[in-house]
Formats: structure tokens, C-alpha cells, sequence
């Protein structure tokens, strides 16, 4: 549990960081979205190599799967070596804004994953949403009366901050629930082992892979707003037809099934992203970005809680897996609706 909390926090120091790198090092728009499309082709491939590596290691131990990171990590860091210092401000560190803003996330997934076992009204539950309201109200009331607050509230005086923090949420909600839903389903109820279970994730990841490069020209022929729309309602309908295939539906046409859904990830992800550092100031890049990443995360959380609930509920395995796929899709239209409030022009400087 160490380990995955020290892991855990390097990437949720690593993500932003990396955001404000891009917009710092690429002022111009255009170039900036182009960037920000090769960014996320690292995420792409990775996402397309890891069902099958990771199906290929787990025939010979599950602890390999911890040491893909190792070369591509060294490798980062001889690059990072010989990239030029970029600007930085010193400031206080922000320990109220902190602390509750982990206890606040921690109580609601806690409460998410034990309300699946024990309900709701389970004394436990209570006390774990409880806990996660009154340290969310602790930390609004913190980053409003600091003088340097970890999260600037008038970040969200821009549309665009507010849209991708939703979007993000949302977005992988599906993106990241579905693997892990489907992963449990076709092992646990289809029989398949773990290979050829990531085997049948191949087509939806690589179709993202492939995809991802060229989203920055996309977006500067139809627009960031249409792009991210389309990706979102793509995203609805490739869970909805999941969740209403029938059980006896071949393991081929469910991994076809799930090709809407990688699809989505270029169509949303790098415009999103771009969208929003061409919505904040650069040195507010890495705030944005941290926020960003902190509704991804969080959704990704509450997704394996709530649908990992789900599937553990007396109504049966398969009724969970539908109710997952049928609320994940109901979050990314959700979604696609508040995309409609960004603004049309691709490559916005400024704040909505």
C-alpha cells in the first residue's frame, strides 16, 4: 500500500508538471494543440501495449507487470536532463488546502467501495461521506481566505476550466471503468484467461494509437467544441450498445463493440487539454493542470469503487456489469452536453 501511494503521488506530481512544460515551451496556439497531441500519443501507446503485456507477464509472474515502467522511466529521466530549466515561482505550500482535499477525496471513495458491501445507512458509510463533506467544506473555505491557495477559485471564472474538470471526470469514468469491468467479465464469467482478455481490448486502444497524432489537425479543421462532442457521444454510444448486448454476444463483436470507445480518447482528451492551456494564464499552467488531472483521477477512483460494488451486489454479476457500462455512459453524455459551452474557435487565448 506504500508503494502505491508513493507511485500515486509521483504521477499526480508528474502530470501537471508535464502540462506546464508544453504550455510554457509552446506559446503559440496551434503549435501548443500539436504538442499537446504528441504528449498524449505517450498515453496512447502505452494504453494500447498494456491489455496484452500485461496478459504476457502475468503468465509468468503479476510482479513483472511493476518493472514496464523501469526503462521508460530512465529513459524520461535522461531526456528531462537535457531539457532547459523553465520558470518558477516560489510560493507557500498550501498544508490546510492539502490535507483536506485528501481527506475529502479519500472519505468519498471509501464511502464508495464500503457502501457496495455494507449500504448506505451502514454507520461506516455514513461517517466516510461525512468526514468527505465537511473536508470539502473545509477546503473551499481554505482556498478562499489564503493568500496563495493550492486551487485558485477564480480558476473557475473560466467556462473552460469548469467544462474540462466535468469532462475529464466523466470521461474516465468510462474510459478507465470499462476495462475494468469488462476485464472481470470476460475472465470471471466468458472464461478467458488474462491474455486473451487483453487481447480483445487490442482493437479499441489501437484505434486510439493510431488516432491520437493527428487530433491536433482534426481539431483545427472542425474545432475543439465539435471535436470533444463527438468524441463524448461516441464514447455514449459504444458503452450503451455494451450494456444492452445480450450475454451470449461473441467475445469479437464485444471487442468490436468497444472500438467507439477508443475512438473517443483522441477526439477528447488532447483538445481538451489544449483547450484548457489556451484558457489560463502560463503560469497558471500547472494549477490547471493539476486540477485537470485531479477530476480524471478522482473519476477513475470512483469508477473501480462504484462499479466494483456493482458487480458484488446480490442481483448477479451481469446485472452489475450493465448498470456500470449504462451510468458510465449516462456521465459521458452528461458530458458531451457541457461540451456544448465551449467556446467554437479551436485555439482560444483567453479566458471565457
Amino acid at each position: 500500500m506504500a508503494a502505491r501511494l508513493v507511485q500515486g503521488a509521483a504521477a499526480a506530481v508528474m502530470m501537471p508538471s508535464s502540462m506546464a512544460l508544453i504550455g510554457h515551451a509552446y506559446p503559440d496556439p496551434v503549435r501548443r494543440g500539436r504538442a499537446v497531441a504528441v504528449w498524449a500519443m505517450g498515453g496512447a501507446v502505452a494504453s494500447s501495449c498494456g491489455p496484452v503485456l500485461g496478459g504476457l507477464l502475468t503468465m509468468l509472474s503479476w510482479r513483472l507487470i511493476f518493472f514496464i515502467n523501469l526503462p521508460v522511466a530512465a529513459a524520461a529521466l535522461i531526456l528531462l536532463a537535457r531539457t532547459r530549466r523553465s520558470p518558477h515561482r516560489r510560493v507557500p505550500f498550501d498544508w490546510p488546502g492539502q490535507v483536506s482535499a485528501v481527506l475529502a477525496m479519500g472519505g468519498l471513495t471509501y464511502g464508495a467501495i464500503e457502501a457496495g458491501a455494507a449500504g448506505f445507512a451502514a454507520p461506516r458509510v455514513i461517517a466516510a461521506f461525512a468526514v468527505a463533506g465537511v473536508a470539502l467544506a473545509a477546503f473551499l473555505a481554505a482556498q478562499a481566505l489564503r493568500t496563495h491557495p493550492m486551487v485558485p477559485l477564480d480558476l473557475f471564472a473560466s467556462r473552460t476550466a469548469t467544462v474540462s474538470v466535468v469532462v475529464g471526470f466523466a470521461f474516465v469514468v468510462g474510459y478507465y471503468g470499462l476495462p475494468f469491468v469488462m476485464s472481470l467479465y470476460l475472465q470471471q464469467v466468458r472464461g478467458l484467461s488474462a491474455l486473451a482478455a487483453g487481447a480483445a481490448f487490442v482493437p479499441m486502444m489501437l484505434i486510439g494509437a493510431i488516432l491520437t497524432p493527428f487530433s491536433a489537425r482534426i481539431t483545427e479543421r472542425i474545432g475543439t467544441r465539435a471535436l470533444i462532442s463527438t468524441g463524448l457521444a461516441l464514447m455514449t454510444a459504444g458503452l450503451s450498445l455494451l450494456a444492452l448486448a445480450p450475454a451470449s454476444t461473441p467475445v469479437w463483436a464485444l471487442a468490436a463493440l468497444m472500438v467507439p470507445i477508443g475512438l473517443s480518447g483522441p477526439l477528447v482528451m488532447p483538445p481538451m487539454t489544449a483547450a484548457l492551456l489556451d484558457a489560463v494564464p502560463p503560469h497558471r499552467a500547472g494549477v490547471a493542470g493539476g486540477v485537470f488531472n485531479t477530476s480524471r483521477q478522482v473519476g477513475g477512483a470512483l469508477a473501480v469503487a462504484v462499479f466494483g460494488a456493482l458487480l458484488a451486489q446480490p442481483a448477479g454479476f451481469l446485472h452489475g456489469l450493465r448498470t456500470s457500462l449504462l451510468i458510465a455512459a449516462a456521465a459521458s453524455l452528461a458530458a458531451a452536453a457541457a461540451s456544448r459551452l465551449l467556446g467554437a474557435a479551436p485555439t482560444a487565448t483567453h479566458p471565457d
